[in-house]
Formats: structure tokens, C-alpha cells, sequence
């Protein structure tokens, strides 16, 4: 009985220890909000999508870049550490930060809504 209760603690700490707070909290993906006063095609690393509308982007270890059909200018959105991280980092979970890393669950775009019309 007892070694069946050690045997059920390690899994369970095992489990917390390697599981990535980020990737469990905040997913693989973002959604991004696009606004726009008519319907637009954007194309960001790409995909094509559809303005205005909720977009889910793969989080990643880059900035991406938002071109939008007909306009000249394009919109960089830009990646930053995903705050949801650190708390792999105070509660001394290396094992899950890594787990966050090779996720890309770690960064996060920090533009959650893109104003795509032409200015």
C-alpha cells in the first residue's frame, strides 16, 4: 500500500514538475482581434485571413508580419516573453520552462487587437 502511494506522489510530482505553466495556461495559439471598416484579406507568415474578424495565430519565437491586401504598409507584430512563463521560473520548475520553450508557448504577440485598415 505504500509503495503504491510513493509510486502515485512521484507521477503526480513528475507530472507538475515536466508540465510547461504557459503551454498548460495559455495554449499553443493567440487570437488577435483585426478591425477593419471593410473586408479585407491579410496574410501574416503565410496564411491567409479574413478582416475584420478574431484571428488564432501559432505563438512563436519571432515577430510576424501582418501584410494587408492593398495597402502599402505592412504591420509587425511583435513577440515578447509571455508573462505566464516566469511562474515556472519562481516555482522552480526548470523542467516546465523548457517544456514552454520547445512549446513556443513562452512568447506571446503583444498586439492583441490590429487596427488593418490603410493609413
Amino acid at each position: 500500500m505504500l509503495k503504491k502511494a510513493l509510486m502515485l506522489t512521484s507521477i503526480i510530482g513528475f507530472g507538475i514538475l515536466f508540465s510547461g505553466c504557459a503551454t498548460i495556461l495559455d495554449g499553443k495559439t493567440q487570437n488577435i482581434n483585426l478591425s477593419s471598416s471593410t473586408e479585407k484579406t491579410v496574410e501574416i507568415n503565410g496564411q491567409n485571413f479574413r478582416a475584420p474578424g478574431v484571428i488564432t495565430l501559432q505563438r512563436d519565437d519571432k515577430d510576424a508580419i501582418l501584410k494587408v491586401e492593398g495597402c502599402e504598409n505592412d504591420v509587425l507584430l511583435t513577440k515578447s516573453v509571455n508573462p505566464t512563463f516566469f511562474v515556472n521560473i519562481l516555482s522552480g520548475g526548470v523542467f516546465g520552462s523548457t517544456t514552454d520553450y520547445a512549446s513556443k508557448s513562452m512568447w506571446k504577440y503583444d498586439q492583441k487587437n490590429v487596427d488593418v485598415d490603410c493609413k
